[in-house]
């Protein structure tokens, strides 16, 4: 035992170093230090309370009383200094989101929520739900699962998270598109937390699965978004929801797809079959998307993604079908016409670099017509908002600010 605490302690403050530091150029050995980072980071606080808790119980049974293991007491010590900075560094992401808030929408914005609206905002996190970090459901949600939006079997279906109490006006809606690199995810998996937030606070949501590589190639993943919208639109009322006003937000391969879909409206030749159907978009909330398949501002140089793009995605090489390379990347479709952004990304993610969003956020501040929301989260990992931790919680309150402000500008400019 005293052994096997040593080697813990040893493995934790590695654990621990990965969600600190910010290393990105480990080629394959990536996966696992994202892994670790992001694990680590996200629940520091928890896991101070399991390895103090460990400590505690090993030193009632005499266990650290030998050598050996207050070496690994030691180290435990110096990754508890470790954990709790993590902490604070999280207790830190609202200062950087009203930052953003502020820039992008105007010191005052919260006066341009109706007052009836503005007691659904919040500003604080409760740690019932952080503690809690799996656990979702809140009272007032009804959640209908898998329903069928198009002909593509279980990639083509959606799940509904729907208020109980009915909105005189209709509810307005959020679309939540999974990541999961255009290969792998599903609509239970992802996004939780921000849907459960803003349905209890009288947003109709839907979470949509898609079909995926290398079964399937884009643009069939963009196809089945712009499906999902349409039947949305066409189905909204049925569940209480306003049909003209759909907002959409995912992360990693989601925040690509939203994006795009968001800079795509009506595009035809993705809408096969259904070409005359509205597939525009009110709102977007992407976090850490891929912006620019083919680095266009050579921001990972050493790290690019097009060959596996080219493998496994689009299958084909940017020389033999750059006009598919080119309409794939949100950045080439940025204009006046973009519906209002929040762009949200962690400093150290490790998948999707922080240097993209930076130049994909002042394309949009450049050329959009529309405000345009830039949020740089101190320490945040890639899918750092998949479940409920500090960071996640503050996130989903300052994306509810935006949601409200989006919906209430678009109500008074009807």
């Amino acid at each position: 035992m005293a052994t096997f605490y040593t080697v813990l302690a040893v493995i934790s403050l590695l654990f621990t170093w990965t969600a600190i530091v910010q290393a990105r150029r480990l080629y394959w050995g990536m996966p696992l230090y994202f892994l670790t980072a992001w694990l680590t980071g996200e629940l520091a606080l928890i896991h101070v309370f399991w390895q103090v808790g460990l400590t505690a119980a090993l030193g009632f049974a005499g266990v650290l009383s030998q050598p050996a293991p207050q070496i690994g007491l030691a180290l435990f010590a110096l990754n508890w200094l470790g954990l709790l900075y993590l902490h604070c560094q999280a207790c830190d992401t609202p200062a950087a989101l009203s930052q953003a808030l502020r820039a992008g929408l105007g010191d005052d914005y919260r006066l341009d929520i109706p007052r009836q609206r503005q007691g659904v905002l919040r500003d604080h996190v409760l740690s019932a739900q952080w503690l809690r970090p799996f656990h979702y459901s809140r009272p007032g949600v009804r959640v209908t699962r898998n329903i069928a939006y198009a002909e593509a079997g279980k990639r083509n279906l959606l799940d509904v998270y729907q208020p109980e109490t009915p909105r005189e006006d209709g509810f307005p809606i959020l679309l939540q598109v999974h990541g999961g690199a255009w290969m792998i995810g599903n609509k239970e998996e992802q996004g939780k937390p921000l849907m459960y937030h803003q349905a209890e606070r009288g947003w109709l949501c839907f979470a949509i699965n898609y079909r995926l590589s290398p079964r399937d190639t884009f643009p069939d993943h963009i196809i089945d978004v712009k499906k999902a919208i349409a039947w949305i639109r066409e189905h909204a009322a049925e569940y209480g929801g306003n049909p003209d006003y759909i907002a959409i937000t995912g992360g990693s391969a989601g925040g690509h797809l939203s994006s795009l879909a968001a800079l795509t409206p009506n595009r035809e030749e993705w809408q096969p079959g259904f070409e005359q159907a509205d597939t525009s978009i009110q709102a977007a909330v992407p976090f850490y998307g891929v912006y620019d398949f083919m680095d266009g501002n050579k921001v990972r140089p050493d790290m690019p993604m097009t060959d596996f793009l080219a493998e496994k995605v689009l299958k084909c090489s940017p020389e033999s079908d750059p006009e598919l390379w080119h309409n794939a990347s949100p950045i080439n479709h940025v204009s006046a016409a973009a519906p209002p952004m929040f762009i949200v990304q962690g400093t150290h993610d490790s998948l999707v670099w922080v240097e993209e969003a930076r130049v994909f956020a002042a394309r949009m501040s450049a050329e959009s017509a529309q405000p345009v929301v830039y949020a740089e989260l101190p320490g945040a990992q890639h899918a750092f908002e998949i479940f409920h931790s500090v960071r996640t919680d503050h996130t989903v309150n300052a994306v509810g600010d935006f949601l409200e402000w989006a919906h209430a500008r678009w109500v008074s400019l009807r």
